[in-house]
């Protein structure tokens, strides 16, 4: 049985959608169509039934996916072992993080990393790290560090790196709201708050409102916690960010934490699928925190 049609038959099955399939893997719709039938004339049996809208395994498809992505590890894991140099691991692993986590948490990782495997290139990316785990999910990226959130997917690997400590921040200079903040957090009812639009970092800053008992005022809602420290400083609200965020931002000195009631801290880790956590590369990597 073909590797390439068993990669695309695995894929199908995570991604339910013949269009996603054949985009991400470089191939036509009909083409993988055509791959599939093929597949199905080899196991003599209806794979995937779908129409206009979705796309739904069989149960013999259920049955196969376990063993195709079995035996597609165990390929990828003789491939590495009969290399000219079997001591070396080579390749690329395809990484993303938030852009404060690329030098508070990354080089740790990496300089380790590096003096065990130096053949390995990294290709990192950067961006907001809510999409940390989607990212993983979609297959754009091959791990990620990102914060734990309070359900793993099912599909995901994670191990722990350690705990992110989150604080409420205000500006330094004065503003409308300044003498609110003389009062009990709880009565802070127009004081407007910045927050993350997304993750697990709104998800703490959604607790301790609910703690506090406070319907906040929202000012704004954005992608990536550097943008919530720096808004703070402009003075357009108070919000509630990660520490290491906030430490390492240029406009740390214009805003101060608040003695208020803390917010849970987040954890950070490396995830990966896994169903490709035993994948030499990935695993290696892993290995590092766990």
């Amino acid at each position: 049985m073909n590797l390439k049609n068993l990669q695309l038959f695995v894929h199908l099955c995570d991604s339910k959608s013949f269009n996603q399939t054949a985009q991400q893997n470089h191939v036509s719709p009909s083409t993988l169509s055509r791959i599939i039938q093929r597949l199905e004339g080899d196991v003599g049996q209806t794979l995937f039934i779908r129409d206009n809208r979705s796309v739904e395994l069989t149960m013999v498809a259920k049955k196969m996916y376990p063993l195709a992505v079995n035996m597609l590890s165990e390929w990828q894991h003789l491939r590495q072992i009969t290399q000219d140099d079997d001591t070396l691991l080579q390749g690329e692993i395809r990484m993303f993080c938030s852009v404060t986590a690329s030098y508070s948490h990354l080089p740790t990782v990496l300089n380790q990393f590096r003096l065990n495997y130096p053949q390995i290139e990294i290709k990192l990316t950067t961006g907001d790290p809510a999409g940390a785990i989607d990212r993983v999910l979609n297959d754009e990226v091959d791990i990620a560090i990102a914060a734990q959130p309070d359900q793993i997917p099912s599909k995901l690997a994670f191990n722990t790196i350690g705990d992110v400590t989150m604080s409420v921040i205000a500006p330094t200079l004065s503003t409308q709201f300044s003498k609110q903040l003389q009062q009990p957090a709880a009565s802070w009812r127009d004081v407007p708050f910045i927050v993350a639009d997304s993750g697990t970092a709104r998800d703490r800053a959604e607790q301790w409102f609910k703690q506090q008992k406070l319907k906040p005022a929202i000012y704004a809602q954005v992608e990536g916690h550097e943008a919530i420290v720096s808004m703070v400083a402009l003075g357009c609200g108070i919000g509630i960010a990660p520490d290491v965020v906030i430490d390492n931002s240029p406009v740390k000195d214009k805003v101060e934490r608040l003695k208020v009631a803390s917010v849970s801290p987040m954890k950070l880790g490396l995830c990966c699928l896994k169903k490709r956590a035993a994948e030499p590369l990935l695993q290696a990597m892993l290995a590092l925190v766990s």
